[in-house]
Order: structure tokens, then C-alpha cells, then sequence
């Protein structure tokens, strides 16, 4: 489910498409970490054969500032998520209400 209308650098997708168990992602501020971060939660939680629930996710941020950002980018795309797959079991299971 990549962003739409979201350019990447070639550093950015080969974040995203890390299919390693753990990742660090360490860049300068404003370098684009949280959307990156962002993505590859929703790319695992959306995985069509392989699923994964959100709290088998352990994602670390510098900041709560930056915590809250991601957590609100999250609900967000899996809001759309769920706008364009309104059956899709997964979804709701992800969104605490």
C-alpha cells in the first residue's frame, strides 16, 4: 500500500522494502524517518498473505512529540484502508477505538 503521490529516494524504498526481522533507521531531521517508518507499519499490517498485527510491532522514536506523529500517520492511512476495504478483517482489528 505505498503513499500515494509520495515520491521516494532510492534510501527511502530500500527501507520500505527491508524484509529483514529488525531495522534501524537513523537520518537527519526532516529526512523523511517518520514517513518511511510510517509506511512499513502499514506494508506489514496490510501484507495480503502474511498479516501482522500492530502490536507485534516494536517502532522507537527519538521524542513523543514524534511518537504522537507517527501514531496519528497510522490511524490515518488505515482509516483509508478501510474506506477502500471495508471488509477486510485486519483493519479494524488495528484501530483501537
Amino acid at each position: 500500500m505505498a503513499s500515494e503521490n509520495v515520491s521516494w529516494t532510492e534510501e527511502q524504498k530500500l527501507a520500505i522494502e527491508f524484509k529483514g526481522n529488525n531495522m534501524l533507521v537513523s537520518a537527519a531531521a526532516g529526512a523523511g524517518k517518520t514517513f518511511v517508518l510510517v509506511e512499513k507499519v502499514i506494508q506489514h499490517i496490510l501484507a495480503g498473505e502474511e498479516p501482522c498485527d500492530i502490536e507485534r510491532l516494536l517502532v522507537v522514536t527519538f521524542t513523543e512529540k514524534a511518537a504522537l506523529e507517527m501514531k496519528e500517520r497510522i490511524r490515518t492511512a488505515l482509516e483509508k484502508a478501510r474506506a477502500k476495504n471495508p471488509y477486510d478483517p485486519q483493519i479494524p482489528r488495528q484501530i483501537k477505538e
